[in-house]
């Protein structure tokens, strides 16, 4: 990791501090221009976070009060990242540091490693399943496929909460361990599964953030070369911040200030990991001078929309067990772009009739609304519901992709391409990106057109697609980049898109599993579906036991069920359906109960 930071001169042909502040609403522009200080940035779905906060990075690199490399914005996957850089390259704020906080505290581990401990950083794990498996093993623990799935998600639990194998007894008296473990043998596993990580020098994911706390913590020289290279720091999605990403932060700060936070509190949905919103609520308390900007105006969706989210967020009761100060004052939403289509109510006899249902009406919103089925999307609350919607989809012969199922990169055809794409990169040709890909992709099976039949065949084709889909946006990004500094006279205009550099941008989607997106109906978990958004989105299943889910019983934890389904429902820029159904299976008894949180927001004569 380079320690040189050149001065501060702006790029050529970059726009000017007044071109870069054209556009923003007044709250954006306070982000963007309000730079002495801490700032805590209160971001509700839809309200251009990130263009708030790329246009402060530019603004303060244009005005000469940041310079470039010397910036660090941290998000919280690969994807969010890409676009926060794009959009800085785009403001001629080149030089940035634009990163996850695993990429940038791996980046410095392995640069800081032979320095602070000497020899070679040990090598990462991908997955923790075998290593857990053997644990179990020695421990003589009976675990199946979905059991050693749950342990490695209290191990992570574990990890971000900073609790080691001493530590942790206490903090399980109320936790619901997996499959009946006690808590002494998740102790034992958790031992046993360290001991094997030692015995191998190798480390998991999480362990690239407590390491490299421990190093900075311990090694004042080191921290001091970090703290000189960066001295503003910007946090996306801050409500999802850990424990140990806090504390890296901490550190990497050093007791200074210059700090942008940004997030909602009202979309903190992966408490079962260890984030918390705790640290997003309390900054003002943290950093008395903190300037506080509230983003409310959603240009994502119609006013539909936002005052169904608006709604179910101002029906919330707390409970007698509510954790005090656990629940922020909601965002009121205001849409900025009309009022849009009413939402639709599909009350069904069963889950296959509601399947169905979906799968008609996607169909009919495709032909007749002209709505590309790219920008349709049924989130659910468990993985299990998909079945019966790839089901009937598949039916109706409208093709779909299911977000979060086989990892995109574990795809032999992908791992194929991906080889051959490598091997191809350096070869001499007068030939663009896109076609190059096209044409070594043509030996996998791909072709411009699509094949007729389903199954196997489809799906490998669908893969390639993707990857050419993927080439294509990626160079008209840059081509639109170059376009853009020739406008401005720049005395230099970005690279022209490579094959190698598509090969290396593959790579390190492959290191962070951010699969690109795939022609097709969407099927996702609410979870998975954070960062998102589409034209139309069905929101399904909503039934009691499943929103909020079954083992959801404090108040706090239906509190996270309701933001689960808030953000659900701003996913949608226009058209929203939510559905559920009366019985489980055709034939049975209908004695389900819808969600309750539909109680506020469905249409009065509506039965239930």
């Amino acid at each position: 990791m380079s320690q040189q930071v050149t001065t501060a001169l702006p790029t050529a042909g970059a726009p000017s501090p007044e071109q870069i502040l054209e556009g923003l609403d007044p709250e954006q522009r306070r982000v963007a221009t309000e730079l002495d200080g801490p700032m805590c940035v209160l971001a509700g779905a839809g309200t251009g976070k990130t263009r708030a906060i790329t246009h402060r990075i530019a603004y303060g690199i244009a005005i000469g009060r940041y310079v470039p490399q010397r910036v660090l914005a941290l998000t919280f996957t690969t994807r969010a990242a890409d676009e926060m850089r794009v959009r800085l390259r785009q403001l001629g704020a080149v030089g940035v540091q634009a990163r996850t906080f695993h990429s940038a505290a791996l980046r410095q581990l392995q640069y800081f490693w032979p320095q602070a401990v000497g020899g070679t950083p040990p090598t990462i794990i991908p997955h923790k399943a075998q290593l857990i498996t053997e644990a179990a093993n020695r421990l003589r623990l009976s675990t199946d496929r979905a059991t050693i799935r749950d342990l490695a998600g209290e191990i992570e639990w574990a990890k971000v909460k900073m609790l080691t194998p001493d530590t942790l007894m206490p903090h399980l008296a109320d936790r619901a361990l997996p499959n009946d473990i006690t808590p002494i043998n998740m102790v034992r596993l958790y031992r046993t599964y360290e001991e094997l990580k030692d015995e191998r020098h190798i480390i998991d994911f999480e362990d690239v953030l407590m390491l490299t706390v421990g190093i900075l913590e311990e090694d004042e020289t080191i921290a001091a070369a970090v703290r000189a290279q960066y001295r503003h720091f910007v946090v996306d999605e801050y409500q999802d911040v850990s424990p140990l990403q806090q504390r890296l932060l901490n550190v990497w700060m050093g007791g200074r200030d210059d700090v942008c936070v940004v997030g909602d509190a009202s979309q903190t949905i992966y408490s079962f990991t260890g984030a918390t919103s705790r640290f997003l609520m309390d900054f003002k308390r943290r950093h008395r001078n903190a300037n506080v900007v509230k983003l409310v105006r959603d240009y994502r969706s119609t006013h539909t929309v936002v005052e169904l989210a608006n709604n179910l967020l101002k029906a919330r009761k707390p409970g007698k067990d509510s954790t005090p100060g656990a629940w922020a004052q909601p965002l009121e939403l205001v849409s900025q772009r009309g009022k849009g289509p009413d939402a639709d109510w599909i009350e069904a006899a069963d889950d296959e009739d509601e399947a169905h249902r979906i799968a008609r009406d996607i169909k009919e919103l495709i032909h007749h609304n002209e709505i590309p089925a790219s920008e349709i999307a049924v989130l659910f609350r468990t993985n299990a519901q998909s079945a019966t919607l790839e089901q009937a989809l598949s039916e109706i012969g409208v093709h779909y992709q299911l977000r979060g199922a086989e990892q995109f990169f574990a795809r032999p055809e992908v791992r194929n391409a991906m080889t051959l794409l490598r091997n191809s990169a350096n070869a001499q040709t007068d030939e663009k990106t896109p076609q190059l890909v096209r044409d070594v992709l043509k030996s996998l099976g791909y072709s411009d057109q699509a094949p007729a039949s389903s199954g196997a065949v489809r799906a490998k084709w669908e893969s390639l697609a993707a990857l050419v889909s993927m080439a294509d946006s990626l160079n008209a990004t840059r081509e639109k980049e170059r376009a853009q500094a020739r406008e401005n006279n720049a005395s230099e205009l970005p690279q022209v898109f490579s094959l190698h550099e598509f090969a290396a941008h593959l790579a390190q989607r492959l290191q962070n599993q951010d699969a690109p997106s795939m022609d097709g109906v969407t099927l996702a978990s609410l979870h998975s579906a954070k960062g998102l958004e589409w034209d139309a989105v069905y929101l399904c299943g909503l039934n009691e036991g499943l929103m909020p889910i079954s083992f959801a019983k404090t108040s706090d934890e239906i509190d996270e069920e309701r933001r689960l389904l808030y953000v659900g429902i701003t996913r949608a820029r226009k058209y929203i359906t939510f559905s559920w159904s009366l019985s489980r299976t055709p034939g049975g008894r209908a004695n389900r109960k819808r969600s309750r949180f539909l109680d506020t927001l469905a249409p009065k004569n509506m039965y239930r």
